[in-house]
């Protein structure tokens, strides 16, 4: 059986781009959780070529900011969930 893959499925997508992680960014994130549950997050090359963390340090950080699992990471894409808010 094989493992079910949250990048094939539509879901609400947030990209960090060369403004880099700012609180706009965390903010959007934390709204997105809220109402979605499952967010995806994509490193954009223009964050990718100034970044000092590697993908998988950054995706750990965002998830522990945000209180949220990471679930995978595949490439510079990674899924965050969280329970939504009622």
């Amino acid at each position: 059986m094989r493992k079910r893959s949250f990048f094939q499925e539509d879901i609400y997508t947030v990209r960090i781009g060369k403004s880099g992680l700012s609180q706009g960014v965390i903010n959007e994130l934390d709204k997105a959780l809220d109402v979605h549950g499952i967010v995806k997050v994509k490193i954009l090359r223009s964050f990718r070529e100034t970044a000092e963390l590697d993908r998988h340090a950054l995706a750990k950080k965002i998830a522990e900011k945000l209180g949220a699992q990471l679930v995978e990471i595949r490439g510079f894409s990674f899924v965050l969930k969280r329970a939504k808010k009622k």
